[in-house]
């Protein structure tokens, strides 16, 4: 899996988790709803500002939004 694919994952399923809608992170983070779609998505090269600004928003570390969590041990 590709590392935009990763990021985006672990995006969507925090955010899912925390009960926020793209619109709401996207606020929380000062990014466009649609961008953050396409982050979740892995259709975005991020940049690491935004994906900090992101982790920032969903109150995790860059670290945890990078994990695998299929080969991992480490739950995020």
């Amino acid at each position: 899996m590709s590392i935009t694919r990763l990021f985006g994952e672990n995006i969507r399923r925090l955010r899912v988790s925390q009960g926020l809608s793209q619109d709401a992170l996207a606020d929380k983070a000062g990014l466009h709803r649609t961008y953050v779609g396409a982050v979740e998505r892995g259709e975005r090269n991020i940049t690491l500002i935004n994906a900090e600004k992101i982790a920032n928003a969903l109150g995790v570390s860059l670290v945890d939004c990078l994990r695998d969590k299929e080969n991992s041990d480490e739950k995020l």
